[in-house]
């Protein structure tokens, strides 16, 4: 990560594993077979929901919160999931 501003707007959705620690957004999408959706929507990540990083190290599983609850995702997981980042 070079440290330098992202250029893409803030209503645009994108990958969850794209977002920094500390960085939130609200689940716009999950792009996936039945059984990663199930997953999902299980542990609340669903459209609309609020959701912060709490560690993205670019590599390995994400932690993120979501519903007052830490959820540790793999990346690939984490990829299939679009959020709409918030100021």
């Amino acid at each position: 990560m070079t440290g330098e501003p992202d250029p893409r707007p803030l209503n645009s959705a994108v990958p969850l594993n794209t977002l920094r620690a500390g960085e939130s957004g609200t689940i716009a999408e999950i792009y996936g077979g039945h059984h990663l959706r199930s997953r999902m929507l299980t542990l609340g990540l669903t459209p609309g929901a609020g959701v912060t990083v709490l560690q993205n190290y670019g590599h390995g599983p994400l932690i993120v919160r979501v519903r007052d609850t830490r959820v540790a995702l793999g990346r690939g997981e984490a990829e299939k999931v679009f959020v709409r980042r918030e100021a």
